[in-house]
């Protein structure tokens, strides 16, 4: 199947995503395209509304030698198996802080330092419609913030401070522009 790739200032990535009711071959080959998008464009995380879907489902995957405290460190999370599918996800629990720069797929051109939990947990479904709950650490933990808040429609650039986020004002008005054209539409405040 064919994906338009939703990049800032697509009405898309604002939306809330529904919850997965049944999972059936269209979403396993959902996650499979997904799984292969994300990696094709060299990313850790990608959330449906990414690619014009607004259903609840994220894929991840983290290398193994970022998924660490300190370089060449063991493994935060080495209980999970990735890459990572999740269907209607839900964050159960949050601990700790972290400061860390981040960028989207769906935001080119820009990082920022953004505050999220360090550990969480995250109830959801797997791909085999089996009730899974996950503890994470680390970026880890992050990607999982990161793909929920794009479920419920929120971009990393909405969680940065307000003086960052008029340093990146001109540049995430062009991006919306671009995009604007690209739709061939007047898009008034994404």
């Amino acid at each position: 199947m064919k994906y338009r790739f939703c990049t800032y200032g697509d009405p898309v990535l604002r939306q809330k995503a529904e919850i997965i009711r049944r999972i059936d071959g269209a979403i396993k080959a959902l996650s499979g395209d997904m799984l292969r998008i994300m990696q094709d464009r060299k990313g850790v995380g990608l959330a449906a509304q990414q690619i014009g879907q607004t259903i609840q489902i994220c894929v991840m995957d983290i290398p193994p030698a970022i998924d660490v405290a300190v370089p060449d460190g063991p493994r935060l999370n080495p209980d999970v198996t990735l890459p990572l599918v999740m269907l209607n996800p839900v964050l159960v629990a949050k601990k700790g802080s972290q400061r860390e720069t981040e960028g989207c797929l769906s935001v080119p051109e820009i990082w920022a330092p953004v505050n999220r939990a360090a550990e969480v947990t995250v109830s959801f479904l797997d791909i085999q419609g089996v009730q899974r709950k996950l503890h994470a650490h680390g970026i880890l933990a992050r990607v999982i913030q990161h793909e929920i808040d794009h479920l419920n429609g929120v971009l990393f650039v909405d969680r940065v401070s307000p003086v960052k986020k008029i340093t990146l004002a001109g540049k995430l008005k062009r991006l919306r522009k671009e995009r604007e054209a690209e739709l061939g539409l007047r898009i008034a405040d994404c």
